[in-house]
């Protein structure tokens, strides 16, 4: 298709977006109907079901409904039984891209040929919208790709495991040609040591310095984390653009080969040009001082990645930041057709073809969702907020996405969403993931004009084992802070009552009735997060798609960052 076929495909389906809705559902339990998953709701499913009947006998799932089911998918055979979930062959298993515990769900992906005809229209839509805007150069037509390949792990079972994002890498489908744009090469790419991955991205987008059309990543963490590197690592960049090969420290022959490869030899006036950039430690606008031709950034920067747009926004200068769309592993959810809107004004158009959407209504103040009943996509309301759920192609049924959302208009037919947050997990959650980030804007503004320092890294955890349940939260400063000093923690003290003050309704009411404990305030070592993260991808976890957590549910992460703390106070 041509671009603008693309885009009248993806607008003519807003244009009836309920007939499509209602199709999409049809085709999906005309092919799934009579999976074992919904058996014991739609026993005897042989005739057209509508969608209110489907809505009544299939209940509301949690990954928690599915995890034995997809146990038994990974550890055995099941070329001869009745299929669990879909018809469709399997192919592989996806890794979700959650991190509130240390090791991350498997989403099974199935070869489903409407699921895949519906991924087309999305992904290649939102390259349609990219291209409009910044139509393709002949010469300068390179771009730095922060992505990772992310090792293949195989279940008891022989079935594949790996990051949605790897998957176009690794399923054997598509040719390395296709990816001739990346300036990094494969070799860099399919690596097995993140940080070092990291530092040959850089070092192959500075030698192409003047082709580099964009910079891209999945989400707005990785690429911070790549602009860190820059910022520490700067000199060694430049004597290896001297010297004409990478240093000694990265190891793995193929890829210290392919970047001496990229390299092609000593590139002295090149590291001059650096230097002379990087020496006055000024990282404001570094994108376009380094790379003069690139036109733009882009990443995701909504839902918890919004804490680092400020920071990007820095490194960017004047070159603009694109927003990303709202893909998640399990479907994708909709698209956004305003790619030059900051975070907090990203809108997405959900797409009707993708999968059957329902919408649970969701309040702030009543984290349960007991009695409430969902709406499709022709009863929600603009303002209010919902709890996305899914039904898709590929095996997930009336399924809780876990994500909330507002509605705040409509494109033609279809709904205009923002994202807010995280879904709590249930009741007892005293604090959203919305209320945590908001709580942490105001505290940090404190905390730097206090301690001349910024938080880089932040998370919470509620301890629910003890009477009454008290809230944690740890906070990461940046290198260099004097937080080992006396003073310091007199200092931080200060900051204290600002976190606590603005962690929202529910935990200042709770708190009130002395149904919380006070707020206890950790502070662990500089690199606390990168090192959670190196265990998170150890476990699985892909390098591209990790989101440091904002609530933790998990002991094992809370152990961890304890045995970094060096400050606590309550």
């Amino acid at each position: 298709m041509t671009d603008e076929e693309l885009l009248k495909n993806v607008n003519d389906s807003t244009l009836n977006a309920t007939r499509h809705q209602h199709e999409a559902l049809s085709s999906i339990l005309h092919q799934n109907g009579t999976v074992r998953y919904l058996q014991p709701h739609l026993p005897h499913h042989n005739a057209p079901l509508d969608a209110a009947t489907f809505r009544r006998a299939v209940p509301l799932s949690t990954y928690d409904d599915y995890a034995d089911v997809i146990t038994q998918m990974a550890e055995t055979s099941l070329d001869h039984q009745q299929p669990l979930l879909s018809v469709d062959p399997l192919l592989c298993f996806f890794y979700s891209s959650g991190t509130s515990s240390p090791r991350p769900k498997l989403i099974p992906y199935f070869d489903s040929k409407l699921s895949k005809a519906a991924s087309y229209i999305a992904h290649q839509g939102s390259a349609a919208i990219l291209r409009r805007l910044f139509p393709p150069r002949p010469s300068v037509n390179k771009i730095l790709w922060l992505i990772y390949a992310d090792d293949v792990t195989t279940t008891r079972g022989g079935v594949k495991v790996m990051a949605a994002s790897t998957y176009p890498l690794q399923s054997g489908n598509v040719s390395w040609s296709q990816f001739s744009f990346v300036v990094s090469p494969r070799e860099v790419i399919l690596g097995s040591h993140v940080e070092r991955q990291m530092y040959c991205h850089l070092l192959c987008g500075i030698r192409n310095c003047d082709l580099l059309d964009a910079i891209r990543a999945p989400y707005a963490v990785g690429l911070v984390k790549v602009f860190s590197v820059l910022e520490s690592k700067w000199e060694q960049l430049c004597r290896d653009l001297e010297d004409g090969f990478p240093s000694l420290e990265i190891s793995d022959s193929a890829m210290r080969d392919s970047v001496i490869e990229v390299l092609g030899g000593p590139q002295v006036d090149l590291a001059k040009r650096v230097r002379a950039v990087c020496e006055g430690n000024n990282w404001g606008g570094i994108v376009s001082k380094l790379w003069p031709n690139v036109r733009y950034v882009r990443c995701v920067t909504t839902g918890s990645m919004e804490q680092y747009y400020p920071k990007l926004k820095y490194y960017a200068g004047e070159i603009p930041l694109l927003g990303g769309d709202y893909f998640a592993s399990e479907c994708c959810v909709g698209i956004n057709m305003d790619i030059m809107q900051p975070p907090d004004k990203t809108r997405f158009v959900l797409l009707p073809t993708a999968a059957y959407f329902e919408f649970l209504p969701f309040d702030m103040n009543e984290a349960e969702a007991t009695g409430r009943e969902t709406v499709d996509i022709s009863g929600v309301e603009v303002g209010k907020m919902y709890e996305v759920v899914v039904t898709t192609y590929r095996g997930f049924y009336r399924y809780l996405l876990g994500d909330v959302v507002r509605v705040v208009g409509f494109y033609n037919l279809s709904p205009l969403v923002e994202f807010v947050m995280r879904a709590p997990k249930g009741p007892g959650e005293i604090i959203t993931e919305r209320d945590l980030m908001s709580a942490m804007q105001s505290f940090q503004l404190v905390f730097e004009n206090v301690m001349a320092t910024e938080i880089t890294e932040f998370a919470s955890f509620l301890d629910m084992e003890l009477s009454p349940k008290q809230l944690k939260v740890f906070v990461e400063a940046r290198e260099g802070s004097r937080l080992m000093q006396e003073e310091s923690v007199v200092a931080v003290r200060r900051c204290y009552s600002s976190l606590e003050d603005g962690l929202g309704s529910i935990y200042k009411v709770q708190r009130d009735r002395g149904e919380a404990g006070p707020l206890i305030l950790s502070v662990v070592k500089p690199g606390s997060f990168d090192r959670l993260s190196q265990v998170a991808i150890a476990n699985g976890a892909s390098a591209g798609q990790y989101k440091p957590p904002k609530i933790i549910r998990n002991r094992e992460v809370v152990h961890f960052l304890e045995g970094f703390t060096v400050v606590t106070i309550s």
